[in-house]
């Protein structure tokens, strides 16, 4: 596929890559990469067309999962409903109106086995949307890959295990950071043994920008709690030319097509230099690879069609800017959970980009742009004064603990509001070209009778299980939580025994607290 000849519609034969007598003589696959990871891009493969899905119960998310596989997705996205991620089962009074709601509902191995049912994980890439309980559904994930017999050298897919975000800007945190940054470098450390071919971290701006935060700070910050998990892992004794190799990124992608282009590029040079500075000598470990999503807080209830383009606009700034994969919101998501039909939508969106519009047909196309290669110039520069200023409190985790990252974020999001409630910022049908319209008719709505269906899978798989080994196991945890051990093979294997997420959970709250 990368040697075959590509043209444009005119005959007009199109080069691998373009170089330019101007300053940037760099070449993509060459550090710092600012021109892309592989020398090849897409030239030689398609990002991995994932699509973000999970709502109502383990077997409802499975039937959407068949769909999407059907229709040409490449790889899975799990979302996980709010319980769940912040270690409740579906039973707890804290879970009630929640359950299934914005992801699917996970309270044991049971809901895993069922979710992938009919799925050989061996043969797909599975990215889960999970941090602080992440390393509970990476273990029910492994676990249901022997199961299947799979060679765990060879599982693949991602766990986003990036807690420090949640305590910026999303909020779904459990542990105090202490102990948060154990578990995470616990993950680490077991996967570069056991599983080594996962992504043991997406390192996620997404969140920070959804928050309300600005392009370069959405850079800056990822990229500086990056360096946080990287030192910390160093401190841990780990080689950072063996994990950094497993730590990926997820990037939000805005409207302004230009500056996400940039925002990517200025992101993969960075971290080659952070990378390098603390010590990594392979050119694996220098790499940054990441995962996009659209925009969910660009999207609009108001004529709602229109975020058909504007999700567009986003998919393809994120490729022009070199993702690894990617994920299009549907245009419902403003209202609702997408529909299958929106959802379709949106991966058709993916595919006419990748086979219809020419844009992979050489690599990093903008290089050599006085606007884009200024543009890359000037967001590096401008996130590098925020990390050195987050250096200088010690780290991102001293800069959350004062309330700066927050509060920087929130002062971006209240001046952006205003930009709009001002008209000084144009957000097509909603403080301009507005329009009177009926409501979308077709909108997803998850059921609250769900929760009701989750306890009773809970109350039969208590009565089942053998009982014994989940206190035997939970036990065992809670004493290796007290002390220093690596405590993955310790919920793995009460896992494996069907203890469930909210015991496992309650287990490392006796020991760690709550923050």
């Amino acid at each position: 596929m990368a040697g075959k000849k590509r043209t444009t519609t005119s005959g007009i034969e199109i080069k691998e890559v373009y170089t330019t007598p101007s300053s940037m003589n760099e070449l993509p696959g060459e550090f710092p990469y600012t021109r892309g990871i592989q020398k090849d891009m897409y030239r030689g493969k398609p990002w991995t067309m994932r699509q973000y899905a999970g709502f109502s119960t383990a077997e409802e998310s499975n039937k959407r999962y068949h769909y999407l596989l059907s229709q040409g997705t490449m790889g899975l996205s799990v979302a996980f409903d709010l319980p769940t991620q912040i270690g409740y089962d579906s039973d707890h009074e804290l879970a009630e109106g929640e359950v299934g709601k914005v992801g699917v509902a996970i309270d044991s191995l049971k809901d895993i086995e069922i979710l992938f049912d009919g799925i050989e994980l061996k043969d797909i890439t599975t990215s889960m949307t999970i941090n602080a309980t992440a390393p509970i559904l990476l273990a029910m994930y492994i676990a249901l890959a022997k199961k299947q017999g799979a060679d765990l050298q060879q599982l693949s897919g991602t766990v986003q295990n990036d807690i420090l975000k949640e305590y910026a800007a999303r909020g779904t945190y459990i542990y105090p950071p202490g102990p948060s940054m154990r578990l995470i470098t616990d993950v680490f450390e077991y996967c570069s043994k056991e599983v080594p071919k996962w992504n043991t971290i997406s390192i996620s701006g997404y969140h920070i920008r959804e928050a309300g935060s600005t392009a370069v700070q959405e850079l800056a910050f990822t990229l500086a709690n990056g360096k946080a998990y990287l030192k910390a892992a160093l401190t841990k004794g780990l080689d950072i030319n063996v994990f950094a190799k497993r730590l990926s990124f997820f990037f939000n992608c805005h409207n302004n097509f230009f500056e996400e282009i940039a925002k990517f590029r200025a992101a993969r040079r960075m971290w080659a230099h952070i990378t390098k500075e603390l010590g990594a000598t392979d050119a694996g470990a220098q790499k940054l690879r990441f995962h996009t999503q659209t925009g969910g807080s660009t999207l609009t209830a108001q004529q709602p069609m229109n975020n058909i383009v504007r999700v567009s606009n986003q998919a393809l700034a994120a490729v022009l800017g070199g993702t690894q994969s990617l994920h299009t919101n549907g245009y419902d998501e403003a209202i609702a959970l997408p529909t299958e039909a929106a959802a379709k939508i949106a991966l058709r969106t993916q595919q006419i980009i990748a086979f219809e519009s020419g844009v992979t047909d050489t690599v990093d196309p903008l290089a050599g742009s006085y606007f884009i290669e200024a543009l890359t110039d000037e967001l590096e520069a401008a996130a590098q004064q925020y990390i050195d200023k987050i250096d200088a409190m010690g780290g991102s985790v001293k800069a959350i603990e004062q309330d700066y990252i927050q509060q920087e974020i929130a002062n971006s999001a209240y001046q952006y509001q205003n930009e709009i409630e001002s008209g000084e910022k144009v957000i097509v049908g909603v403080n301009k070209f507005t329009q009177e319209e009926a409501p979308l008719t077709n909108v997803f709505r998850v059921d609250d009778a769900i929760r009701k269906h989750q306890i009773e899978k809970i109350t039969t798989l208590k009565d089942e299980r053998d009982n014994r080994a989940v206190i035997i196991c939970v036990q065992q945890l809670k004493d290796a939580a007290v002390g220093k051990e690596n405590l993955m093979p310790y919920i793995l294997a009460a896992v494996e025994n069907y203890a469930t997420l909210g015991e496992i959970a309650d287990t490392l709250r006796a020991v760690f607290g709550e923050f």
